[in-house]
């Protein structure tokens, strides 16, 4: 079911680690980010968008990891996009012939096991890079590209309604994932980094500094208090 959490943004949570997915509502339909996870899940968000009349205009996957990119043949043949970077490495995981096989394999230890529609993964366009903004008829809403977490990750700024969409960044159940440990990089502060908005983003930056205690020591990663059963 959607949740209002800001004026036009709504989040449709999912019950497998919580993750969240995001409706922007547009000028003439709904932007729709990260939607997901299980074929349930995501019959029950197209009848809850199509119900009021919120046809979904585009969508985006704010990271390559499977379960942010998924799509449901309900939702429309619409655009989908992803940042260039994030785009290659869906091509490349997809051009492995036994990928989506593997991903189907890895889910048998779960409790979502055959649950999880993957006939639609990855079907994503690259926006060209450098771009500010995700195009489309609606609030603007600021790519902001980074090097935690997963390759060509994006954090989306809705700066109209005060929302900073994080994509598994601020997760109050997963441990973070610091991407590549053994590169050059340094993985920890990337990770605050990106965790981190502008000082001018004002109305994102609050509900952040909340996950971030002020006596973190230099290089500590972010944490939340853990969720009762996690």
């Amino acid at each position: 079911m959607l949740r209002q959490v800001a004026e036009g943004v709504l989040i449709h949570q999912s019950e497998f680690v919580q993750s969240n997915a995001v409706v922007v509502q547009g000028r003439a339909g709904v932007l729709l980010i990260d939607p997901g996870v299980t074929g349930s899940e995501l019959d029950c968000l197209a009848n809850d968008l199509h119900e009021p009349g919120r046809p979904v205009a585009a969508g985006f996957s704010t990271h390559p990891h499977w379960d942010h990119l998924l799509w449901h043949a309900r939702l429309g043949e619409v655009p989908r996009y992803g940042t260039a970077r994030c785009a290659a490495n869906v091509r490349g995981q997809l051009s492995d012939a036994g990928a989506k096989a593997r991903i189907a394999a890895h889910l048998l230890e779960t409790e979502i096991a055959g649950q999880v529609p993957l006939d639609l993964l990855g079907l994503i366009t690259g926006l060209p890079a450098e771009t500010a903004r995700i195009p489309w008829d609606g609030p603007h809403v600021r790519i902001i590209e980074h090097q935690a977490h997963a390759p060509g990750h994006a954090a989306l700024l809705i700066e109209e309604r005060g929302v900073l969409v994080a994509g598994d960044m601020l997760s109050d159940v997963l441990i973070p994932m610091l991407g590549d440990v053994n590169g050059t990089d340094d993985v920890i502060e990337d990770y605050l980094a990106a965790t981190g908005p502008p000082a001018s983003d004002r109305c994102a930056t609050q509900p952040v500094r909340a996950r971030r205690p002020p006596d973190r020591p230099p290089g500590a990663v972010p944490a939340a208090a853990p969720i009762p059963g996690w």
